[in-house]
């Protein structure tokens, strides 16, 4: 198992100021740490549980183009762009572009989008939860259109229609780069990371129930004739700042050892990740490593 750092928190100590000092040390100590995975929240809004609203967020793809500039190894993604933030053709685009600039370090991360109150504050409109989940299917088939250098033509779907499928340069990652469909909706999500995903992301909620959520992705697998082994399964483990209590994760992650997961994304509630990596990410890294 390895460790990966989710970045979800922007309320430096110091303010907006501090923010791009910040984020390049945290960059930093994440490669130092071995981490293989460092991702920003898609949000325009802060969360809810995680400060509100009036809590500072930045734009994901603007910070993954900076976090591209400061490091070398790390694969950067979004966890998760809803599909309502950005035209498929674009988000396409712009997701290859981080993969060209960061040298074939770039996921799409994507889902089906769920925080009414960012799309009502920006005027973003909001479908009902089944046409989201129509055009997310649709937005997975133009990425992987776009990606396809032979594949340039028109689409047609139900909610997008694109006249060329033309992405130029292409991206650096082979085939493209790694499609990480986030949730675990066992009729929907599911099925889709079984036909189009190469990564899934479930919730740290209990050994049985990640075991239980496995199970239902290796049948979608089998109804798609996909082969289960072939999609690389992480799960995002939140830790309160205050309660980074390596012997207590050490003992809780040690029931998700045994069921395929390659890895763990911590998901500090701080915003000052740098030090945190260093003194929490590193050595919990090292244990998730004795666990193999």
């Amino acid at each position: 198992m390895r460790v990966g750092v989710h970045i979800n928190r922007f309320n430096h100590p110091a303010g907006a100021p501090a923010l791009g000092a910040e984020l390049a040390a945290a960059g930093a100590a994440a490669e130092a740490a071995g981490v293989s995975w460092l991702s920003v929240m898609d949000h325009y809004f802060q969360m809810e549980f995680n400060g509100g609203a009036e809590d500072p967020m930045l734009e994901a793809y603007s910070t993954l183009s900076f976090l591209a500039a400061h490091t070398e190894t790390v694969r950067l993604g979004a966890l998760v762009t809803g599909v309502t933030y950005r035209h498929p053709g674009l988000l396409a685009k712009i997701a290859t572009t981080l993969d060209v600039l960061s040298g074939g370090r770039a996921a799409l991360g994507i889902g089906a989008a769920w925080y009414d109150r960012e799309h009502e504050g920006l005027g973003v409109p909001f479908p009902p939860l089944a046409e989201r989940f129509e055009r997310l299917e649709e937005a997975l088939r133009i990425c992987l259109q776009m990606w396809d250098p032979a594949a340039n033509g028109p689409f047609e779907g139900t909610h997008f229609r694109l006249a060329e499928t033309l992405c130029v340069p292409a991206p650096v990652s082979s085939p493209h780069p790694e499609i990480m469909i986030g949730g675990s909706g066992e009729k929907k999500t599911l099925r889709l990371v079984a036909r189009y995903g190469d990564a899934c992301n479930l919730f740290a909620t209990s050994p049985e129930e990640v075991t239980h959520k496995l199970d239902v992705l290796r049948r979608h697998c089998d109804t798609e004739g996909r082969d289960y082994d072939e999609i690389r399964k992480t799960m995002t483990y939140s830790v309160d700042e205050a309660d980074g209590d390596l012997e207590a994760f050490g003992r809780d992650i040690a029931g998700y050892a045994k069921l395929g997961i390659d890895t763990v994304i911590l998901a500090p509630r701080t915003g000052a990740p740098a030090e945190w990596i260093e003194a929490f990410a590193a050595p919990a890294g090292r244990r998730l490593a004795d666990l193999d």
